[in-house]
C-alpha cells in the first residue's frame, strides 16, 4: 500500500484513492483499515442525502440508503469534507454486501467504508464504524477494522423483514457480537426485541433510531 501511495501523490490520478488510507493500520488477510472508535454517541441522525441540504449539525451523519444516494462521496471525498466536518459525527458509509454478490465485491464494498471512516477521522471527525454482513462468508472480513469492546452500528431496514433475510441477520449479529463484543449497538431501523432481547440481557446497550422510512409513515398514519 505505502507503494501505491508514494506512485500516487497526484489526486487526480489516484485511481485507488490511496490518499484515504495514508496514515492506517489494516487488521486481516485483506487489510481493512482499522478504526478508532470514538467515545461518543449519537442521540440525533440524519441520512448522508439530507445531510447536504440541512443547517441542523447537531446530529450525526449516518449512510443507511441505496449507495447511488452516497457513492459521491467515494468519488470525490474532499468535496464534501467541509460540510462532513460541521456535524457532531460520522457513522462509516454502509456499502452493500448482498448474499449473491461476488465475494470480491463484498471485500471491496467492507474496504471503501473503512477507508472513508479512517480518512474522516484523521480529518477530526468523530467516527463509529459500521458493520455490514452478509452470509457465513463474509464473516472472514466483514468484522475487521473494528475495535473490540467499543461501540458498533448496524442497518436492519430491509434485513429482517423476510424470514430468509432475519436468518442471516441473526446469525450474523450473534457472530458480531461473539467476535467484536460491543458495550454498545447504535441500530437504525427496527431493533425487535426478539432479535436483541438477548443482548439487552447482556449487558449491551441498544440505542435505536427509527429510518426515514419509518419516520415518514408515522407521520402519514397519524
Amino acid at each position: 500500500m505505502k507503494d501505491i501511495i508514494k506512485n500516487t501523490q497526484n489526486a487526480q490520478r489516484d485511481v485507488f484513492r490511496a490518499f484515504l488510507v495514508e496514515k492506517a493500520d489494516y487488521e486481516g488477510i485483506e487489510e481493512i483499515p482499522c478504526i478508532r472508535t470514538s467515545s461518543l454517541v449519537p442521540t440525533r441522525v440524519i441520512l448522508f442525502s439530507k445531510a447536504l441540504k440541512t443547517t441542523d449539525y447537531d446530529q450525526w451523519v449516518v449512510f443507511y440508503e441505496h449507495d447511488e444516494k452516497f457513492v459521491r462521496l467515494w468519488n470525490t471525498p474532499r468535496k464534501y469534507l467541509s460540510i462532513l466536518k460541521k456535524f457532531r459525527g460520522v457513522i462509516t458509509p454502509d456499502f452493500s454486501l448482498y448474499r449473491n454478490m461476488p465475494l470480491v465485491m463484498q471485500k471491496w464494498s467492507t474496504y471503501q467504508g473503512k477507508a472513508i471512516g479512517v480518512w474522516l477521522q484523521n480529518e477530526g471527525i468523530e467516527v463509529i464504524p459500521n458493520v455490514r454482513f452478509a452470509d457465513e462468508r463474509s464473516y472472514q472480513f466483514c468484522f475487521d477494522g473494528v475495535e473490540k469492546n467499543s461501540t458498533v452500528a448496524i442497518g436492519t431496514y430491509g434485513c429482517i423483514k423476510k424470514i430468509i433475510d432475519r436468518n442471516y441477520f441473526e446469525k450474523g449479529l450473534a457472530k458480531m457480537v461473539e467476535q467484536l463484543q460491543p458495550h454498545t449497538i447504535i441500530v437504525y431501523g427496527a431493533a425487535p426485541d426478539y432479535i436483541f432481547g438477548k443482548y439487552k440481557k447482556m449487558g449491551i446497550h441498544i440505542i435505536q433510531f427509527d429510518s426515514d422510512f419509518a419516520i415518514v409513515h408515522k407521520v402519514v398514519s397519524a
